[in-house]
């Protein structure tokens, strides 16, 4: 099963990493999309994780001809009314980095009292067949509280301000294996890899 290859429609080199260990431990080989830098960009104007992430895999699949998959994700905060939300990576604007974001987010919530900040993480999957089929989806949520200071420098996005409460730790504390285990993107490639694995075979 080695030498099946699957594309990762991201430029996250993070996020390939990790999507990369997951489908690794299953015997296939994710190949991050820049790689190919004659694809274009996919513009996300879908106005869901779940349409993001068909978008990128369905375009950027018949763009290589290949299996694609898509993944978009993104921190939902309760006293925000669910923002950021699909606009996670670019919350402090076009040319947003993980520092401005996170700056955006502390101050939008420096009036809300502790137990108000409640948030969740979510990330959608999509894998597109080499003609643009959408064959497999797959949703994942994971469920924390935000900091008002960061903690730890592992991790991306808001990792450092993510506490997972059970822990008393947040993804930016928490290793790497532990992660794997309890992220939101982990638990949609839970639900996804079975779905995989079924039609495995049409690679």
């Amino acid at each position: 099963m080695s030498n099946r290859k699957i594309v990762l429609a991201s430029r996250n080199k993070k996020k390939t990493q990790e999507v990369a260990e997951l489908l690794a431990a299953v015997g296939f080989l994710v190949v991050p999309v820049t790689d190919f830098p004659e694809v274009p960009e996919v513009e996300e104007d879908g106005d869901t994780f779940a349409a993001n992430a068909a978008k990128k895999a369905t375009e950027v699949a018949i763009a290589l001809g290949q299996w694609v998959i898509g993944e978009d994700s993104g921190l939902k905060v309760d006293a925000l009314n669910g923002a950021p939300g699909i606009y996670s990576a670019r919350y402090s604007g076009e040319h947003a980095t993980d520092d401005s974001n996170n700056a955006k987010l502390i101050a939008d919530l420096a009036n809300v009292a502790e137990d108000k900040r409640g948030a969740g993480y979510v990330c959608s999957i999509a894998l597109s067949s080499p003609t643009g089929e959408v064959k497999v989806t797959a949703e994942g949520t994971c469920r924390g509280r935000i900091l008002t200071t960061a903690s730890g420098s592992g991790g991306f996005g808001y990792d450092p301000y993510f506490l997972i409460p059970e822990y008393h730790r947040t993804f930016g504390d928490l290793s790497p294996l532990v992660k794997r285990k309890l992220s939101h993107r982990a638990r949609a490639f839970a639900l996804f890899i079975p779905q995989l694995l079924r039609i495995a075979d049409e690679f």
